[in-house]
């Protein structure tokens, strides 16, 4: 198949060219037809896999082909879970409304507010955004969705994940009429929470899915290495990135303070080394990624907010300082390598601390891993046992009924015992001495007048 059977503008097909595509993938394939027919869909496929096109392809034939709903609202709203993953996506919708009359801006938060409203006051037709941003302008009156067309979600699972639940409701209220039309994207449909929401989304879907979430990749090589503790955990990475040669490698930590003391010990170690976390400031984050981007440095060690989305094509190690706490964070981390048909490795270094996650891991890709060993850094950790489980036999219910309404009933009588009256009402003798109730005095008789 090819994106000419689509029956695409001849704008876009030339964009497509101008960017040296020329064939679907295959979640290219199953979604946008369905998309182009207005229909709203809910579609899952592994990163990497060429989703960004699969919704904006159709969104730009829409506003080529059909007359806008009103004219000062945007037609086209993106939302993204975090701020690079919404800055590629917004890079890639610049290059196919270059060439037509479309507007489009980006929403993110950390970015000046004024400047924002500014820009939304200019009846931008495309908006790409962060939830939480948007739902701030929406509540400022800075944009309204009545004439909303398109509403999509990509990453949906993400956004879930980072509590940005009650803001995609404000957004899908904001926009609430029959014509609008609204796709998500999501790494799986079977998380709960995706479901929920789609339900009070989307209308009537359309399901696309192109191959489990949990689904290996083929041109990614995992290593696993066991480690005792942090020094040593260190000791292996030191000796991985001397050893092998590789293009850009990406570090992933649990933490942003382990992020920076890393990324401060790999410079000393005169490594060209950068760091990304969710609390640095907006310009400086795009500054990271810009350099980093453009081969200034050669690793980069951050945080998950580099485990989606971003396509850098000339990374060809992932390393797993820290496991993900969630194992299908994991797919996503090694993602950031083998892309477009390239060869990429990833490695794990997982120490006591990390083998519950790890065994997590295993669990969703259904794999047991083999690990691997370094000369000379061969640990004494080999895992953890699992947790004995208690064989003693279970109580029969009804024992074990009648065992708690006794405890009960035992229970109540000491608590009644302890509330009694406790005055006297009858003589009690102690020792000797005879102790009585003291009579209540008799009132004298007096005389009458």
């Amino acid at each position: 198949m090819q994106f000419t059977d689509f029956s695409l503008d001849q704008r876009l097909l030339q964009s497509l060219k101008h960017m040296g595509i020329d064939t679907p993938t295959e979640i290219q394939q199953e979604a946008i037809p369905v998309a182009l027919a207005g229909k709203d869909l809910m579609a899952s496929s592994k990163t990497g896999s060429g989703k960004t096109l699969a919704f904006l392809l159709p969104a730009m034939q829409r506003l080529i082909s059909c007359k806008a709903l009103s004219k000062r609202d945007p037609r086209v709203v993106i939302l993204l879970p975090t701020r690079e993953l919404a800055t590629q996506v917004y890079s890639q919708l610049r290059l196919l409304v270059a060439n037509t009359q479309f507007k489009a801006i980006k929403i993110l938060g950390g970015e000046n507010f004024n400047d924002q409203a500014k820009a939304l006051a200019r009846d931008p037709h495309f908006v790409v955004a962060t939830p939480g941003r948007l739902a701030d302008h929406l509540k400022q009156h800075h944009l309204h969705l009545n004439g909303l067309e398109l509403l999509i979600l990509d990453e949906a699972d993400r956004m879930l994940d980072l509590g940005f639940a009650e803001q995609l409701k404000q957004i899908n209220n904001a926009a609430d009429h029959k014509r609008r039309q609204t796709l998500m994207f999501s790494a799986t449909l079977d998380h709960g929470d995706v479901n929920e929401i789609a339900a009070e989304l989307l209308k009537n879907p359309e399901h696309v899915a192109i191959g489990a979430g949990n689904l290996e990749h083929k041109d990614i090589t995992q290593r696993i290495f066991l480690c005792d503790h942090l020094d040593h955990k260190e000791a292996i990475l030191t000796r991985i990135l001397k050893e092998e040669q590789q293009k850009q490698i990406i570090i992933f930590t649990a933490t942003r303070q382990d992020t920076d003391r890393l990324a401060k010990k790999l410079a000393d170690d005169g490594f060209k080394t950068a760091s990304l976390s969710g609390e640095l400031k907006q310009a400086a984050r795009n500054q990271i990624m810009d350099e980093f981007s453009r081969g200034m440095q050669q690793i980069l060690v951050t945080t998950d907010v580099a485990s989606r989305g971003l396509d850098l094509l000339n990374v060809s190690l992932v390393i797993n300082f820290d496991m993900p706490k969630f194992a299908e964070e994991y797919v996503h981390r090694i993602g950031r390598t083998g892309r477009a048909g390239a060869k990429g490795d990833a490695i794990s270094i997982v120490g006591p601390k990390d083998w519950v996650n790890f065994t997590q891991v295993q669990t969703f890709l259904n794999k047991t891993f083999g690990f691997s060993e370094l000369e000379g850094l061969k640990g004494k950790f080999s895992g953890l046992k699992p947790k004995a489980v208690n064989k003693r036999k279970a109580k029969p219910a009804a024992a074990a009924a009648k065992k708690k309404a006794a405890t009960a009933k035992k229970r109540s009588s000491a608590k009644a015992a302890a509330n009694r009256d406790k005055r006297f009402a009858t003589g009690v003798d102690v020792g000797d001495a005879p102790m009585l109730r003291k009579p209540k005095s008799k009132l004298q008789d007096t005389p009458e007048d």
